[in-house]
C-alpha cells in the first residue's frame, strides 16, 4: 500500500530530510562556515598574540648589556683569583652603579653578594658597606692607565676600575670566588619605580640632604623618579648620616617596592608586567653567564622555590675604625667566619653564632693614607 504523502514523514522525505523544527542543510552549511570563520580569526588572534610575544620576548632580553669589558679584565687576572667552588654553589655580585655628572664619574654605593646554596635550599645575602677599609688591587682604568695598589674606601673600587676593581678587591678580602656580576644603574631603578606607579613611604619628620636634592616634608609621600632615586641615595643629612644608615633605608625601599609588584596583580597582568620587565632589564649589564631572561629566570625561581626563611640578610661584621668617625673596618673572627662559610657553602647565620663565643681578638687598625674624597 503506498504511503501517504500528506502525512509528515512524508513530506520530510520529501524536503532536506531534517526532523521537525532542525536547521535547513543551507543553514547547517552557513553555520560550519561561520565556525570556520571563527575558528581562523582566533588562530590569527592566537598567532599575532603570538608573535607580539615573542617580539616582546626579544625586546626585553636585547635590553640587557654585556660586560665584556669586565670580564677581559678579569681574564688578565685569573691566575690570582680563588679556584670557582666544585659544586653548585653560586656567588652573584649585586652592584648598584650611581654615576654623578657632577663627579665626572660613578661609584656602586651598594654592594651585596647573593649566595646560592648548591642544594637550593637557602641563599644569603651579604651586604658590604661602601666605608669598610680595604685593599685595593692596582686596576685598568678607561683611559688606558692604571690606579696604584692602596688601602682605600670599599666602594673606591669601582671609581678606579669598574666592576672588575670591585670583584678582585672583593675576593682578595674575602677568598670567595665570584661567580656571577649584575650592575644595576639607578637612573635606570628610576623608570623601574614609575613603572610601577611609584613607591609609598611615611616619614616621621621632614627630610632634606642638598647633597642629592632630597626635599620632604613629614608624613607619606608617593616617590616616583629622581625624587625616588634621591630618597635612596640620601645619606649624610638623614638619619645618623652613616652609611649603615643608608643601607637600611635601601633596603626598606626595594622591599616596599617588590611588595608593590606581588601586591598589586603585576606579575600576573602581562600588560603590567612588561613595562616593569622592559625598564629593569634596561637597567641592568651583567656577565655572559647572567645576560638573557632565561639565564635570570633561573636565579628568580631559584630565589622563589625556596622555603619560608631560608632567605637571610646579613652586612658584614664591622666596627667604627678609631681614626675616623666614618670608616668601617672588619670585625674579627665574625668577618673570617662568615667568608669561610660561604667558601664552604654553610649556612652564615650558624657560622656568626659560633664565632661570637669565639674568644675576642684584637683588631689590628689598617693604615689609610687619605684620598681626596670628590662626593661622599
Amino acid at each position: 500500500m503506498p504511503k501517504d504523502e500528506s502525512t509528515p514523514r512524508a513530506a520530510d522525505a520529501r524536503g532536506d530530510g531534517n526532523a521537525p523544527g532542525a536547521p535547513s542543510r543551507r543553514a547547517r552549511f552557513r553555520g560550519r562556515r561561520t565556525l570556520r570563520l571563527v575558528c581562523a580569526g582566533l588562530a590569527l588572534l592566537l598567532g599575532l598574540a603570538g608573535v607580539a610575544g615573542w617580539l616582546a620576548y626579544r625586546k626585553i632580553d636585547g635590553n640587557i648589556r654585556t660586560d665584556e669589558a669586565t670580564a677581559a679584565a678579569l681574564a688578565e687576572h685569573g691566575v690570582d683569583r680563588p679556584a670557582r667552588h666544585p659544586g653548585r654553589a653560586r656567588n652573584i655580585l649585586l652592584l648598584g652603579s650611581d654615576w654623578r655628572e657632577e663627579a665626572g664619574s660613578g661609584r656602586s654605593d651598594t654592594v651585596m653578594l647573593l649566595h646560592l646554596a648548591a642544594d637550593r635550599r637557602r641563599a644569603e645575602v651579604l651586604s658590604v658597606p661602601r666605608d669598610l677599609r680595604v685593599d685595593v688591587p692596582s686596576c685598568p682604568r678607561a683611559d688606558g692607565s692604571h690606579s696604584r695598589a692602596q688601602n682605600a674606601q670599599f666602594n673606591w673600587a669601582f671609581q678606579f676600575g669598574g666592576a672588575a676593581c670591585t670583584i678582585r678587591t672583593l675576593e682578595k678580602l674575602t677568598g670567595i670566588r665570584i661567580d656571577h656580576h649584575l650592575i644595576v644603574d639607578f637612573q635606570g631603578f628610576t623608570r623601574i619605580v614609575d613603572a610601577v606607579g611609584g613607591v609609598e613611604v611615611d616619614l616621621e619628620k621632614p627630610e632634606h640632604d642638598p647633597n642629592v636634592g632630597l626635599d620632604l616634608d613629614a608624613g607619606r609621600h608617593l616617590l616616583k623618579g629622581r625624587t625616588a632615586l634621591s630618597y635612596v641615595r640620601a645619606r649624610k643629612y638623614v638619619g645618623d648620616g652613616s652609611d649603615l644608615n643608608r643601607i637600611s633605608r635601601q633596603q626598606d625601599f626595594v622591599n616596599r617596592l617588590v611588595a608593590k609588584i606581588r601586591g598589586n596583580g603585576t606579575l600576573s597582568n602581562p600588560a603590567r608586567l612588561y613595562p616593569v620587565l622592559d625598564a629593569a632589564t634596561a637597567a641592568l649589564t651583567a656577565d655572559s653567564g647572567l645576560d638573557s631572561l632565561g639565564e635570570l629566570y633561573e636565579v628568580a625561581d631559584s630565589l622563589r622555590a625556596l622555603p619560608p626563611g631560608a632567605l637571610t640578610f646579613t652586612t658584614l661584621p664591622h666596627h667604627q675604625a678609631q681614626d675616623h668617625w666614618y670608616r668601617l673596618d672588619l670585625e674579627q673572627p665574625e668577618a673570617r667566619r662568615v667568608f669561610e662559610a660561604v667558601r664552604k657553602d654553610q649556612p652564615v647565620l650558624a657560622a656568626l653564632e659560633r664565632a661570637r663565643r669565639e674568644p675576642p681578638e684584637e683588631n689590628p687598625e689598617p693604615e689609610y693614607e687619605p684620598v681626596h674624597d670628590a662626593y661622599e
